[in-house]
């Protein structure tokens, strides 16, 4: 058992008959009246939010976890499935357990939060980049450039088919650097 004095964001705790994960939280000590921990908890089992005050120093039961490499394989009608990179063991995750899953693609190393006590995954986390190909530009005569519209569509392949994303552009011309 531990207490609301460990609380730190990432913590992941038994409440309620569930798995939650620390958001944020926030010690206060009033003048007047015991000093408390209003937390915000995010369910890792239905990917709800919920704000909750513990007394200061209340017990807490916290859940052992570990961080693992696993590579996203496919996504189907059953979720998205993944392969332990040690073990090659094939798991398959709900939408709502992975941060931004309209970047995932096939073959991407992505770091798995394992519930140590049952093996169950709590959450995935996509690498920090994505890399894609700009497969189409339209150009623009330099007499047709504003300052106000200077964009071009492009195409980018590589990323989740059927989804759309916008970008900001840095470029570099004879003129100098735009964006």
């Amino acid at each position: 058992m531990a207490s609301t004095s460990e609380f730190r964001n990432g913590l992941c705790l038994k409440f309620n008959n569930d798995i939650y994960q620390v958001v944020e939280f926030l010690h206060v000590k009033p003048g007047k009246g015991a000093a408390f921990v209003r937390s915000k908890l995010k369910s890792l089992t239905n990917g709800r939010v919920l704000e909750n005050t513990f007394p200061a120093g209340a017990k807490i039961d916290p859940v052992r976890v570990e961080t693992r490499e696993y590579q996203f394989l496919y996504k189907d009608d059953m979720g998205y499935h993944f392969m332990d990179a040690e073990s090659f063991e094939q798991n398959s995750l709900e939408e709502f357990k992975i941060n931004a899953p309209q970047f995932l693609k096939e073959g991407a190393v992505c770091l798995v939060l394992v519930n140590t006590e049952d093996e169950s995954i709590l959450t995935c986390e996509l690498p920090h980049h994505v890399e894609g190909t700009v497969t189409y530009t339209a150009t623009s005569s330099p007499g047709s450039l504003t300052a106000s519209a200077a964009s071009s569509p492009i195409t980018v392949t590589g990323l989740t088919a059927g989804t759309s994303y916008t970008f900001t552009v840095v470029a570099n011309t004879n003129y100098g650097v735009a964006s």
